[in-house]
């Protein structure tokens, strides 16, 4: 089988028929090389200093500043004074790690205090959180022990790469992101074939930026007698009059199954929850493998406590997001270029070709802008984008200086849509 690295991504080299995995390895390694010959590898860069709107990166055993538009740290949070304090507090009374699964001893009271917290924070007080080390886990954990053989997992085509993995073991079916029509179809056809039916979707969507029709979706699970769960890891922090998201902003805080999230994002931390029904909290608490098989997270995490807090606290830092968003957003349309339905603090450029895109990025990076390209399988293959997350931290001055890097690619490679 011949690939053409021109037109290859990197999902084609998941599985190469008739080759070993040496062979696979051997054949990626050289697509790897042709990448990086055209200067389109602007992934796994070394960043030397800490997620904030300016990286130092070393490139070519080079360090070079960069504004910075890979991260999803919204708030600011991994460079809160108090949120450092806190997480270096948790370190100096626990040390540096667990040494156990929750299960068998891994479980410390800051692990307690946090899972408290975030169901408080999204006012489910009579619910409880799980939390595991990562947001991923969180997703692909809860799934594997909820769903199996005879249970429905329906999902938007545009949920996150961790809801499919966790419905590995279980029915599947997905319906074209937001088309409501499809939802019901699904819903109608299975109403009585399985004994579980749970609709998963996103607050926010990773790619597009743009939200789920939840209300909707929600009216429609209820009609059919199934259950929703919604990630909405790029929503909380951000949407809703209090930052809670996408839930507070359609009012249904208190009504949806299941939420699960990440601390990674807003939260400026590492980890991930699920909140749900308390029965169905301890059920996963003892069923998922990961509960049971994977060491908890290190007592860093007492710093999340304080970042859900300053999330009421300091509100300034979602205001002074928004100001950044909506000032980005509109430079990027005067230009012309196609920043598709985002509402939110990712800002897509969709280009469309794979390897125009790639040049972008490349030009981006030699005008000291550190953005990535993002390509199928991420994307449909012709919605190729620059992906850019703004964040609170972000000054005028390295909008601007993007806004006119991409003023300079337009000239040059025609990219705008409008």
């Amino acid at each position: 089988m011949s690939i053409n690295f021109t037109t290859a991504t990197i999902k084609d080299f998941e599985n190469i028929p008739d080759n070993d995995m040496a062979q696979r390895a051997e054949i990626f390694y050289e697509y790897l090389d042709f990448v990086k010959s055209n200067g389109h590898m602007n992934y796994r860069l070394k960043n030397t200093s800490g997620t904030n709107a300016v990286l130092n990166v070393n490139i070519a055993n080079q360090n070079r500043e960069f504004v910075s538009f890979v991260s999803s740290d919204y708030l600011g949070f991994t460079q809160h004074p108090k949120v450092k304090q806190a997480a270096i507090e948790g370190i100096e009374k626990y040390g540096t790690g667990t040494g156990a699964t929750p299960l068998i001893g891994g479980y410390f009271d800051y692990h307690n205090a946090l899972e408290k917290k975030i169901s408080s924070f999204f006012k489910r007080t009579e619910d409880e959180a799980v939390v595991f080390t990562t947001g991923y886990t969180a997703n692909s954990a809860t799934l594997q022990c909820l769903m199996q053989k005879e249970d429905l997992a329906i999902l938007d085509m545009a949920v996150h790469a961790s809801v499919h993995e966790g419905c590995a073991f279980t029915n599947k079916k997905t319906f074209p992101h937001n088309n409501l029509e499809s939802l019901e179809h699904i819903l109608k056809v299975s109403e009585n074939l399985y004994r579980t039916k749970l609709v998963i979707v996103d607050g926010v969507y990773s790619q597009d930026g743009d939200t789920s029709h939840i209300n909707e979706i929600y009216n429609l699970v209820k009609k059919y007698n199934a259950f929703l769960m919604v990630d909405d890891v790029h929503g909380v922090g951000i949407l809703g009059e209090t930052g809670r998201g996408t839930l507070e902003q359609a009012g249904l805080l208190d009504k949806v199954d299941i939420i699960t999230g990440t601390f990674s994002k807003t939260f400026g931390n590492l980890g991930g929850y699920v909140i749900a029904d308390k029965k169905l909290a301890a059920f996963i608490r003892f069923q998922s493998r990961q509960q049971i098989f994977s060491a908890t997270a290190p007592p860093s995490s007492a710093g999340i406590v304080k970042a859900i807090d300053l999330i009421d606290e300091e509100p300034i830092w979602r205001e002074r997001l928004w100001n950044n968003i909506n000032y980005f957003k509109k430079g990027l349309d005067d230009l012309g270029l196609d920043t598709g339905i985002t509402c939110s603090a990712i800002v897509p450029v969709k280009i469309g070709d794979p390897y125009l895109t790639g040049d972008v990025g490349k030009l981006l990076i030699e005008k000291g802008i550190y953005t990535n390209p993002i390509l199928y399988p991420a994307v449909p293959r012709k919605d190729a984008r620059i992906r850019m997350s703004v964040t609170a931290r972000h000054e005028k001055e390295h909008l601007d200086k993007t806004l006119n890097a991409f003023d300079d690619i337009n000239k040059k490679l025609h990219i705008a849509k409008k």
